[in-house]
């Protein structure tokens, strides 16, 4: 224990014989006192002269406190002309609700990186995305947040550490905002009886390879008559509020790999031409693709997608946009360990498949299909090419059985020519 703790314990010891010798005393000089008396005598109510308070002041200094200022007064260095923080929806009589990049150490700001916390539920403002916060110089000028500016070029740059903020409290796995700008979510329109909204359903994962050009899988798209539209930007899909905005636009073409086979996800690939491009921004962007003859049989990827984060009716699909860091697994050692399961002992692995994961928890599951697999680029930081597409799986994160996906490699040259069909260039994709 150390010199400064016994100086403060002995402290409250004194200060705690004083007041039951200065409440006894009262007390028996009254004739008795009751318990409540006795009470507010020990609060400082009702003391003698004050006598119990200003032994108090003398010991610790007199209390100064300082209450937070109202923003909506006239008074102090608040300005002229000034008006309740921009995008506020609710708050406290000392502050206002505004996005937390409008917000630098308490006050209101234009700039600067933000740390969120997307487990709190407490304080008065409404979602994680919004702090409570003082306004000290306010303009007459609206605050609106600057769009980042894209500070590298090309295509697979992943965001490690998130576009405009951090995260924390977050579940294990869960994505940087704008880590991985190419993830999209493929989205079938669904009306319902007796009502004339139409419904933006999720369907399944994709990855953007050029602005109009997105990759998925077959199965999610095959033989369904449906009006698809692609969702590029997005993260938390329960949110709006978010530093950049998601962009839709709708598919105007659906085209499956020829010799794709419905019974076993054979050549389980599908390109998606949309009506018009997406915007390039922070949050979207596209990703590489590797040639035709690239075999990897060692790395560390990542899968995305917002799919169940377990097998079975236990699991919930995702909120936040998941990643999950996997090992590749190669091909004959995938196809021995899947012999292991129900498939038995003469399954025979497609050479349009690949694998990846066989660690236990961790692995790609249901409502991930048709979404990215990404393995980094050698030689280049933080750049990414897609080599698979989520296929299908025995169960989810189970022990050395690995997820299966489209060898995405394998089908560079038909993706190139149908990319070029539509009257597109290749290069967006090219490293």
């Amino acid at each position: 224990m150390t010199k400064s703790v016994i100086l403060i314990i002995s402290t409250l010891f004194v200060i705690s014989i004083y007041l039951v010798w200065t409440v006894e005393g009262q007390a028996a000089a009254s004739g008795g006192a009751s318990l409540t008396d006795l009470i507010d005598q020990a609060n400082g109510k009702n003391a003698d002269n004050g006598n119990l308070s200003q032994t108090i002041q003398d010991i610790f200094g007199t209390l100064i406190t300082t209450a937070a200022p109202d923003i909506n007064s006239n008074s102090g260095n608040s300005g002229t002309g000034g008006t309740g923080g921009t995008g506020g929806t609710s708050g406290t009589a000392s502050c206002t609700c505004v996005p937390y990049y409008l917000c630098n150490n308490g006050s209101i700001n234009t700039n600067g990186m933000g740390i969120i916390d997307i487990r709190s539920n407490d304080g008065p403002c409404e979602t994680y995305i919004e702090v409570c916060c003082e306004k000290k110089d306010q303009t007459t000028d609206p605050i609106t947040p600057a769009p980042p500016v894209i500070k590298e070029v090309g295509c697979g740059r992943r965001h490690e550490e998130g576009v405009g903020f951090r995260i924390k409290g977050q579940m294990e796995n869960e994505a940087e905002f704008g880590e991985f700008p190419w993830m999209v979510a493929v989205l079938r329109e669904e009306t319902v009886a007796g009502n004339a909204n139409v419904l933006n359903v999720y369907q399944c994962g994709g990855a953007l390879i050029h602005p109009q050009v997105v990759v998925t899988a077959a199965h999610c798209v095959s033989g369904k008559n449906k009006v698809f539209k692609v969702r590029a930007g997005e993260w938390d899909t329960q949110h709006t509020q978010e530093l950049l905005p998601h962009q839709d636009r709708e598919v105007q073409t659906v085209i499956t790999h020829p010799q794709y086979y419905a019974g076993a996800l054979y050549n389980d690939v599908a390109v998606l031409h949309l009506k018009s491009p997406f915007e390039i921004a922070e949050n979207v962007n596209v990703v590489c693709l590797p040639p035709q003859s690239t075999v990897l049989n060692s790395a560390t990827c990542y899968a995305t997608g917002w799919g169940k984060e377990e097998f079975g009716q236990k699991g919930k699909y995702q909120v936040i946009l998941k990643k999950i860091d996997l090992p590749i697994v190669a091909h004959d050692k995938c196809e021995q360990q899947l012999r292991s399961t129900r498939l038995g002992k003469y399954f025979q692995l497609h050479q349009s498949f690949m694998c990846a994961g066989g660690v236990p928890g961790k692995d790609t599951c249901k409502g991930d299909g048709g979404s990215p697999l990404v393995c980094p680029i050698q030689g280049q930081q933080n750049r990414y090419y897609q080599m698979g597409i989520v296929a299908w799986g025995i169960g989810c994160g189970e022990n050395n059985t690995p997820g299966v996906y489209v060898n995405l490699p394998m089908f560079r040259d038909w993706i190139d020519n149908q990319v070029k069909s539509f009257g597109l260039d290749t290069s967006s994709y090219q490293y």
